[in-house]
C-alpha cells in the first residue's frame, strides 16, 4: 500500500483525490508529477492556490469571479451594457465568451432553482437580477441556463419575475441539447444558439 511509502505522499494523494472527477488513481498520477517538478514551480502552484481565496473576489454587479471589485466584462466600456446574460455559474461566462459571439454583459446566479435539492430563488441571485433589471433597465434579457428541467423552472421563474421590467426577453435556441450543461456544448452550436436566440415565450408550453 502507499502508506508503506511514504505517509506524506499519501496525504497529498487523499487532498487532491477529493477534488471532483479524479479518483485515487489520476490522484496519484498527478501528486508523482509534482514530485517530479522543482521548488520554483510548486511555489507557483502553492502561490496560486492561496491567492483563491485571499485575493480572488466576486464582481459587485454581476457576481462572477474577479480579481477586481468589479470585472473586466462590467468594466469595459466596448460591452453591451443594455444586454444582460443570465448564467449558472462561470463556467457558462467562460463558455459563451469562447465563441466571441457576444457582446452584451452577465448576470451569474451561481446554481438554478432545484426543489428536490433544497435550492430555492433564495438560494440563488434571483432577487439581485430582478433589482439590477428594475434599476439599469437593460433592453434585453437572456436567460442562458442548462436545458434541464431545472434549468426550465429558473427560466421560468425569472421570465415571470422580470417580465414587467424589460420588454424584450429571450433564451437559446434549442441548438443546445436537452439535459446538455454549456460548459460541454461544442462552440459551433452555442455560437448557433446565441445567435439564434428566441423569445422565451415561445419555449413555454401552453
Amino acid at each position: 500500500m502507499l502508506v508503506q511509502y511514504s505517509k506524506i505522499l499519501e496525504n497529498c494523494v487523499n487532498e487532491v483525490s477529493k477534488l471532483p472527477g479524479i479518483g485515487k488513481r489520476s490522484a496519484l498520477r498527478i501528486v508523482l508529477d509534482l514530485v517530479k517538478k522543482d521548488a520554483e514551480e510548486l511555489t507557483l502552484l502553492t502561490d496560486s492556490i492561496q491567492k483563491l481565496h485571499q485575493e480572488l473576489k466576486v464582481c459587485s454587479i454581476c457576481y462572477t469571479l474577479s480579481d477586481e471589485v468589479i470585472c473586466s466584462i462590467c468594466a469595459d466600456p466596448k460591452r453591451d451594457s443594455k444586454t444582460i446574460c443570465v448564467v449558472q455559474d462561470i463556467r457558462d461566462v467562460i463558455a459563451i465568451e469562447n465563441t466571441q459571439q457576444y457582446r452584451g454583459v452577465y448576470h451569474v446566479l451561481g446554481g438554478v432553482i432545484s426543489p428536490m435539492d433544497g435550492i430555492g430563488p433564495q438560494q440563488i441571485r434571483v432577487q439581485e437580477l430582478i433589482n439590477r433589471v428594475s434599476e439599469s433597465k437593460p433592453i434585453e434579457v437572456l436567460l442562458a441556463l442548462p436545458a434541464t428541467p431545472e434549468g426550465d423552472t429558473t427560466n421560468y421563474y425569472i421570465y415571470k419575475s422580470i417580465k414587467d421590467l424589460v420588454s424584450k426577453i429571450t433564451t437559446l435556441a434549442r441548438g443546445v441539447g436537452i439535459n446538455e450543461e454549456l460548459e460541454y456544448t461544442d462552440p459551433v452550436t452555442l455560437s448557433r444558439s446565441l445567435l439564434t436566440r428566441t423569445d422565451i415565450e415561445q419555449t413555454f408550453i401552453k
